[in-house]
């Protein structure tokens, strides 16, 4: 084909197509596509995990709420100690919402009391393990002791408690009842071994204990040393 001929041809395709510049109009918007029923399902099973979640994330109500309301140990000593615990008798798996050597010396605060003139009552935490073992099993172990001083700071007598439970988890519980469980782990521990305390201290250490209800308490400006008070009639009017 002639040279003159090809140029002709040429020109003619490019004023037929159409020109893309500017002023040319842009291609119509191509709306989103609607959500199939495939999507609307995989949402319907993300938001239960969304619900478990925010479940998990509230906190749990307290389970163990003290030990005032039980009988106190009323003993013939000047002052009780109940000494925080030494770290290298503290083993605690995390996370945990409760911590067992707290509640131990809580339970020593709540339960003993100084009713005498001298000596001291001295309450030790010996072991607070509270671990998570293979095969999702809690184990919770509680030891104290509880020593009598003398005026002089001698050892005079001693006794000790313990208390042991174990529990294991299903390996699909969520986070919240994990943490439920160890919870109601500890304080059925810390029940078991308020028991055996006040038992072994009633048994071993009847010579320290003061038996009845507290004395009263003089009023501020009462005389002392027994005096007697008189008593006068004011005047009728």
């Amino acid at each position: 084909m002639p040279q003159a001929c090809l140029q002709h041809a040429l020109e003619g395709m490019i004023a037929e197509s159409p020109r893309i510049g500017l002023d040319a109009p842009m291609p119509p918007e191509v709306p989103p596509a609607m959500p199939t029923r495939r999507h609307a399902l995989r949402l319907a099973a993300l938001l239960p995990l969304a619900a478990c979640a925010r479940e998990e994330a509230a906190p749990l109500p307290p389970l163990v709420t003290g030990y005032r309301h039980l009988t106190p140990i009323r003993l013939n000593v000047a002052a009780v100690e109940a000494l925080p615990a030494e770290p290298s008798a503290v083993r605690v798996t995390e996370p945990s919402p409760i911590r067992p050597e707290a509640e131990m010396r809580r339970m020593a605060e709540d339960r003993l009391v100084a009713m005498g003139t001298e000596g001291t009552a001295r309450f030790l935490v010996s072991n607070a393990t509270l671990v998570r073992e293979p095969g999702d099993r809690l184990s919770c172990r509680l030891l104290c002791r509880l020593e009598i001083l003398s005026a002089e700071g001698r050892p005079a007598a001693f006794v000790e408690a313990e208390a042991r439970r174990t529990r294991t988890l299903s390996d699909r519980a969520a986070l919240n009842a994990r943490l439920r469980a160890t919870e109601e782990l500890v304080r059925g521990a810390m029940e078991e071994l308020n028991v055996e305390f006040e038992f072994q201290i009633r048994r071993t250490l009847r010579a320290w204990l003061v038996e009845g209800a507290a004395p009263p308490i003089a009023p501020s400006g009462a005389p002392a040393g027994g005096e007697t008070i008189q008593r006068e009639d004011l005047p009728r009017g």
